[in-house]
């Protein structure tokens, strides 16, 4: 990227900026999530349909997020978030547009598209102002992008208790958070790629230093797409609650994910990354339990929360290992990126297949088992433990040169 210089209040405005930008993300995320049930009633899906589906972001988002690393080296890192955060938060209206199964895939593959490549040039430049401030900060953006989803699922919650139409809330959704997309996106770093820079990748295969990483990383994420997609539906249909009871259920599980994230940095900086990971398998698991044997709603939702609590940190931790774990960082946190990404592509197609062959319990079952995967292999993750290179104040306020 360019050589310029930032002052150092130039930097922690550019933190609080790309954090807002996180949060935004996590609202369009927060939005959709609670009208899932009112999505599969108006396209006339079943759970199978839907869960084949609900695959179709994450295909999206793997197929186009190889694109976001060219459209920042070609625009620059401001526009290219300024341009890609736009078309995540309009592309929140399509699902709900959708009469059938056809076209709700459709929809789906353009929303997880956009919100793919929105969400890796919001993270990269996360990452640059972290390296400019010398110290962690993206435990805190994600908890942002949770905080965010939090308050979108909450205004679903209160929609579906008002029985609105999901098209007419989606709409107002989209044109607000366009909005304060684009006016955060003021404030984020201009990043310029240099004459003599050469194109990023689009494509690299994970390093075998980032597969156990990763395992670990797919376990979290599997166990959040299962939870965010299928927990409004589970309580409808498995506990036979109201339309906003259901949906209050993701607004919690939302919640605690949002707290997690927010004060990880501090729980990891004192616990190391291993110790954090086991401890939040541990809550995970705890969590699958009561969901699987709830007979009532509010030990179902206690469930859910605990999931949430415990897979938040789970990966960030991930791609702190792997950009630790070898001689060539990029590449390892881009291996995990995949990853992660196959997982999100998996849970919510797995969740609805199995639930259509069994039920809906036998599937959080599965999810119950892969969180105990992050108290198996949590020593994997050791590398996250290392010390971070200190930066000075000076330092900090120079972009990083390193390709």
């Amino acid at each position: 990227m360019s050589d310029v210089v930032y002052a150092p209040a130039e930097v922690r405005r550019a933190r609080y900026a790309v954090a807002a930008v996180f949060a935004v993300h996590g609202a369009v995320t927060g939005s959709f999530a609670t009208r899932v049930p009112w999505i599969q009633d108006h396209a006339s899906v079943s759970a199978g349909q839907l869960g084949l589906a609900l695959a179709f972001p994450a295909l999206g988002a793997s197929v186009a997020m190889p694109l976001a690393g060219s459209v920042s080296h070609r625009f620059g890192a401001r526009n290219a978030l300024r341009g890609l955060i736009t078309l995540w938060t309009l592309a929140l209206v399509l699902p709900s547009l959708a009469p059938n199964l056809l076209t709700l895939c459709l929809a789906l593959f353009v929303y997880g598209a956009t919100a793919g490549m929105a969400d890796v040039a919001m993270n990269a430049l996360g990452v640059e102002v972290e390296n400019r401030l010398g110290r962690s900060i993206m435990s805190g953006l994600h908890g942002m992008w949770s905080a965010g989803a939090l308050i979108g699922s909450a205004a679903g919650t209160l929609a579906a208790h008002l029985g609105s139409d999901a098209r007419l809330h989606h709409a107002l959704a989209s044109v607000t958070l366009t909005l304060l997309g684009l006016f955060f996106c003021r404030w984020v770093l201009d990043l310029q790629a240099t004459e003599d820079e050469e194109p990023p990748p689009r494509f690299a295969l994970p390093p075998k230093s980032a597969l156990l990483i990763g395992a670990v990383g797919f376990c979290a994420v599997f166990a959040e797409g299962a939870s965010l997609d299928w927990s409004a539906v589970y309580l409808r249909d498995q506990l036979e609650t109201s339309a906003g009871l259901a949906a209050a259920c993701t607004t919690g599980f939302t919640f605690t994910m949002a707290v997690a994230r927010l004060v990880g940095d501090r729980i990891v900086d004192r616990f190391g990354s291993v110790r954090t990971v086991r401890a939040s398998g541990v809550m995970a698991v705890l969590g699958g339990l009561l969901i699987v044997v709830a007979n009532h709603p509010a030990v179902a939702m206690g469930g859910f929360a605990l999931m949430g609590l415990g897979i938040a940190v789970v990966v960030p931790l991930c791609f702190a290992a792997a950009g630790r774990s070898g001689p060539n960082p990029s590449l390892a946190i881009a291996g995990v990126a995949t990853i992660t990404y196959t997982s999100g592509l998996i849970a919510p197609s797995a969740i609805g297949t199995l639930a259509q062959a069994t039920s809906l319990v036998v599937s959080f079952v599965l999810v119950t088992v892969l969180a105990g995967g992050l108290v198996a292999f949590a020593g994997v993750l050791r590398a996250g433990d290392r010390d971070r290179p200190k930066v000075s104040p000076a330092a900090a306020a120079v972009p990083d040169r390193r390709p």
